[in-house]
């Protein structure tokens, strides 16, 4: 039996939205993410504009039919490829909550930690979107 497209369903779109809005920002607002790559790695800005495109690439992708397979497997690649982003973001927020002491800064660090465990159910609906999972 031949291996079919997965329907485009709401999860998906969701997942497609968000890359836009986040490929589109990292376009337009770079320094926002600089941040965020790992000091080991080097040309922060350049990352920065190479995810900001796969985003964008990924989000298109899983919006076709034809490339919504691709489309999800590199989706999950990027989910996974950028979660060490996401956590020095959340390290970087916990030293500046910990030397502020606000409860602006104590709000932010506590969204960027209760973000982590959110990247798993993306990286299920990219997988779902590519067919690997139902």
């Amino acid at each position: 039996m031949p291996h079919t497209t997965p329907p485009l369903d709401k999860a998906t779109i969701g997942l497609a939205t968000a890359f836009l809005a986040s490929g589109a920002t990292h376009l337009v607002r770079p320094r926002t993410f600089e941040g965020m790559v790992p000091k080991a790695l080097p040309r922060r800005r350049e990352l920065v504009y190479v995810s900001g495109v796969a985003e964008i690439v990924c989000a298109l992708g899983l919006l076709h039919p034809r490339t919504r397979k691709v489309a999800g497997l590199a989706s999950a690649a990027l989910l996974v490829g950028v979660f060490p982003a996401n956590v020095q973001m959340s390290a970087d927020q916990a030293k500046r909550a910990q030397r502020k002491g606000d409860t602006g800064s104590k709000a932010f660090f506590a969204g960027t930690v209760a973000r982590l465990p959110l990247q798993w159910p993306l990286i299920r609906t990219a997988l779902r979107a590519s067919g690997r999972l139902r």
